[in-house]
């Protein structure tokens, strides 16, 4: 059959690449190919491009856990997530798999044929057709071609730049301009401090404050077990050390959350200095309700403490032609306004699913082990934690597939389906945040139950257990 491979990998970001490299350690028998919509691999750390772009999670777990990450600095920015990435893709020569500027309009899955037919367009509007027997969705969970921006009163009345940051401008000239930043997430907190020593002022602007954390970015216990151990050895003891620090650290905000949440406002204080932490640094919600944003080496807390930037929390009331009024009454001036709003999130990259060219709908569907959708053949999904590094679940998914195509060799089984047998079960959001994002699209997604399979955790050791040491058979996945 023409175009046919073992498995249709979409999404060549780092889940797909990472699956890719997988298969190629652990099923080198499968044939697959990956599908991207952009010119290039890296997924977000290839589309994003405003100042200081990094990832706020530490690159040992962010990293893969078949690659060493051998730079000195925990938290990496975007040029160097992406070399890891092109290393990792070249060491493992997944390169000639991926065919870019493929963009994915639909799945349909035969169940006489036990095949996936997905359909594509590319940058020249030609489609074109793809077959496989199994189905890998690593498009993430956001919509790549447009970010969220509020609707702001008054918007066309300002007569300065306004830019997203999903969108940033080539060239941008900030040097001694007024620049507001509107947000309180990873985005605003990232850009604020890179942004700082050139501008005149910088001002972040955020209606509710998040909890931030100041987080050394040179990992001294990484140093010392770099200098006495392997250089794989060492990544392991420093993966599984910074995995056990993130787990603690989350289940002592669930636990102990009055008390975790005075600890961090009061650690914001003393890395502010005279600057007040509250209310900026004291949000209204219990520790990790909603994401926690870190500052690598305390940088925005520096920014701030030494006047380069400021911070105030108040509500937009509308752009006026030199800036912003506030709902305080107060009018802050801007030559460039960035709305570092958010995202606006897409299940599946957009694409449509069907089986039997009947719609699958996927909001309907309850998550199995985190990977595999209700009723949906042959496919899996990979998202990451919420509350840990993304990369940790899904280098566990590819692990979990890896031992899936095994046993289902042994048995001679070309066909798998996950269904819920208990029809009692509690439903949910599969997203556990309670962040503005996630609740405005909460609707499009999967859902999870009130107990596993079903339930996600968000814990990397029971996942461990679950998809690295229980037996594949289980009474709600069914093989043919």
């Amino acid at each position: 059959m023409n175009n046919y491979t073992d498995i249709i990998i979409i999404g060549a970001g780092l889940s797909g690449v990472g699956a890719a490299c997988h298969l190629q350690r652990k099923n080198p028998e499968k044939s697959y190919k990956i599908l991207e919509a952009r010119h290039e691999i890296g997924g977000t750390w290839s589309l994003f491009k405003y100042p200081g772009i990094r990832s706020d999670s530490d690159m040992y777990t962010f990293g893969f856990s078949f690659k060493t990450w051998d730079n000195p600095k925990s938290f990496a920015d975007a040029p160097n997530i992406l070399k890891y990435l092109c290393e990792a893709a070249e060491e493992y020569k997944i390169n000639d798999h991926i065919k870019y500027q493929t963009k994915v309009l639909k799945s349909n899955f035969d169940t006489q044929k036990k095949l996936w037919a997905v359909t594509t367009i590319d940058r020249f509007d030609k489609k074109e057709i793809y077959y496989s027997r199994f189905l890998f969705s690593c498009t993430g969970y956001y919509n790549y071609d447009k970010g969220y921006t509020p609707n702001y009163k008054g918007i066309n009345d300002f007569k300065g730049i306004i830019i997203h940051p999903q969108h940033w401008p080539d060239n941008l000239d900030y040097k001694n301009k007024k620049v507001v930043v509107i947000g309180s997430g990873a985005t605003a907190v990232t850009i604020v401090p890179e942004m700082a020593d050139k501008t005149s002022e910088i001002t972040m602007l955020q209606r509710s404050p998040t909890y931030v954390g100041a987080f050394p970015n040179s990992d001294k216990y990484a140093k010392l077990l770099k200098k006495y151990f392997s250089k794989k050895t060492a990544h392991k003891l420093i993966r599984f050390k910074n995995i056990f620090v993130q787990i603690l650290f989350f289940q002592a905000c669930k636990i102990w959350p009055n008390y975790m949440k005075k600890l961090l406002v009061k650690s914001a204080q003393k890395q502010l200095g005279s600057f007040p932490a509250k209310p900026h640094f004291e949000p209204n919600y219990k520790p990790w309700d909603q994401r926690f944003c870190v500052a690598p080496d305390g940088d925005l807390f520096k920014a701030i403490r030494h006047g380069k930037a400021n911070i105030i929390t108040d509500n937009i009331d509308s752009f006026t032609e030199k800036g912003l009024k506030l709902k305080s009454g107060k009018n802050l001036e801007a030559d460039i306004i960035i709305s570092a709003t958010g995202l606006k999130l897409l299940a599946f990259g957009g694409s449509e699913i069907s089986i039997d060219n009947n719609p699958y709908d996927s909001s309907n569907a309850v998550t199995y082990k985190g990977l595999m959708l209700s009723g949906l053949p042959n496919c899996i999904f990979f998202a990451g934690y919420t509350n840990a590094s993304w990369t940790l679940k899904s280098d566990l998914t590819s692990e979990y597939a890896s031992r899936l195509f095994k046993f289902m060799e042994k048995k001679k089984y070309k066909y798998f389906t996950p269904n819920t047998l208990d029809e009692k079960m509690n439903i949910s959001p599969l997203l556990n945040l309670n962040s503005g994002y996630i609740h405005r699209s909460s609707h499009m997604f999967p859902k999870q139950g009130s107990s596993l399979p079903w339930k996600l955790y968000q814990n990397y050791f029971l996942d461990y257990k679950m998809l690295r040491i229980n037996k594949i058979k289980d009474r709600y996945l069914t093989f043919k």
